[in-house]
């Protein structure tokens, strides 16, 4: 048993499923909560349903605490515990505040309860209206109302913290404490996640487990820093914080009691403001096994098996470009992912956006014009682009030098107005190099394609205009 007034919680998922967001989020509190208050974050695996409980998902929820930086202090498992919850069975039976009729039931006082919740104010139910209540099937397995009492009791629990769902099964629970002789906890019951048609979040919604937006390429900064501004924020209008200054911030005082909408463009956000603050090397090892996925490069090294999330990739092996022999060196890696560094949201966006430098674009025609120019018009920019990049020497095939080349020659397009009309010459250049109507800057890309790609490029784009 712990120390008087010491503060301690925990969080107590089941393991019958993958690590909901919406779990994450209240463990993220309860270790806030903790952490501030130089408590214990304890972790208690509910994982008496034999039937539904498997290895695997329990280890879903340890690697995805792990991931978040959320290091319990303690575990527990329920299935180990099955004698305690046998014992004090029997003392409700044979004090007859339980009894058998197939399972074990409570015996309801019908008595108001009432209870403080630390966010909702002052709850006062009638408990007749619940009727008496079902404990355990038998002795051996207590089902849920029951053993998190006994569980939270046993453990010191200071605070039970957790999603508003579960107010309604607070009264039963202090029948419960009551009936045995224990003072509860205190409660705070936190807001839903709500989707943003305002009902309760699911699959319908888009992904709800936190393995499908580790797998997206989210980064844990990001995840921890929206989770947490979903129903608290710290009296201003602050919105990036790290766990550690979050861990300083946070009180139960600021959450809301209203639903928090999941909005995925802030979340994107996040994700793009903390993917935008690693270095490029890191960044390189994140995205390299989204293009492996893809099918953009191969590895020179066996791998067992696509990893579940992003790194691990060493950055002195060599890899390939799709399943050519060419070699493409990591450092031109480095310099592609770069280039999309500013746009990236998730990860997983690598590949769709980088892939034209692994292979040939695809595009329409249509998509070389240049506002109300003409078709001549372009296919004559196509070769004068052609003519004056076959004349640059390799060495010299560099964004900045292909700049100062281009951009002389662009000067002199002129629209029907008369006025300077650079796109003219550089809008042809950046599709026929993409076949994009959004990307990085031609030169940027010329330099990463090498003189031949490019040269390659606008020659198939000439050919493409004139059928």
């Amino acid at each position: 048993m712990a120390e008087n007034n010491k503060i301690r919680v925990r969080i107590a998922p089941s393991p019958t499923g993958l690590f909901h967001v919406g779990t994450a989020r209240t463990a993220l509190f309860n270790y806030l909560f903790a952490k501030k208050n130089k408590g214990s974050f304890i972790l208690r695996i509910e994982d008496t349903d034999k039937e539904r409980s498997e290895k695997k998902y329990e280890k879903d929820i340890m690697d995805g605490l792990t991931w978040l930086g959320m290091k319990w202090d303690e575990l527990y498992y329920q299935s180990q515990r099955t004698k305690i919850y046998e014992k004090y069975l029997q003392k409700l039976l044979d004090e007859e505040r339980a009894y058998k009729k197939e399972i074990i039931w409570f015996k309801n006082p019908n008595k108001k309860v009432v209870f403080q919740d630390l966010i909702r104010g002052r709850v006062e139910v009638d408990s007749s209206v619940l009727g008496d209540f079902s404990l355990a099937k038998d002795l051996k397995t207590p089902l849920y109302n029951f053993a998190a009492v006994v569980d939270d009791h046993e453990m010191s629990i200071s605070h039970v913290i957790r999603g508003e769902d579960h107010i309604t099964n607070t009264p039963k629970q202090i029948l419960v404490y009551e009936a045995l002789g224990w003072k509860p906890p205190q409660f705070a019951h936190l807001p839903l996640i709500l989707g943003p048609d305002r009902s309760k979040l699911s699959k319908r919604h888009g992904a709800t487990s936190l393995n499908e937006y580790k797998n997206l390429g989210y980064l844990p900064e990001a995840i921890v820093n929206f989770l947490a501004l979903l129903g608290w924020n710290p009296g201003d209008n602050r919105e990036l914080f790290t766990l550690e200054e979050l861990t300083k911030e946070f009180s139960l005082e600021k959450i809301q009691k209203g639903g928090a909408i999941f909005n995925i463009e802030k979340l994107n956000w996040f994700n793009s403001h903390y993917i935008k603050q690693l270095n490029l090397n890191e960044l390189t090892e994140f995205c390299i096994p989204y293009l492996i996925e893809e099918g953009l490069i191969k590895p020179n090294f066996k791998i067992e098996q696509y990893p579940p999330a992003y790194g691990g990739y060493d950055l002195k092996q060599k890899y390939f470009i799709g399943k050519s022999k060419e070699e493409i060196s990591v450092e031109k890696l480095k310099n592609i992912i770069g280039l999309e560094q500013e746009r990236i949201e998730a990860l997983s966006e690598i590949g769709e956006m980088t892939e034209f430098f692994f292979i040939e674009p695809k595009y329409k025609p249509s998509l070389l014009i240049w506002k109300e120019t003409k078709k001549p018009e372009i296919i004559k920019s196509m070769k004068i682009l052609g003519s004056i990049l076959c004349d640059v020497k390799p060495v010299n095939f560099t964004a900045d030098k292909l700049k100062e080349i281009l951009m002389l020659e662009a000067e002199k397009c002129l629209s029907t107005d008369g006025k300077t009309d650079r796109g003219r010459l550089l809008w042809p250049l950046r599709v026929a190099l993409s076949g994009r109507e959004k990307s990085p800057g031609p030169f940027e890309i010329a330099e990463i394609l090498g003189k031949e790609k490019t040269l390659k490029r606008i020659e198939a784009a000439k050919k493409l205009l004139k059928k």
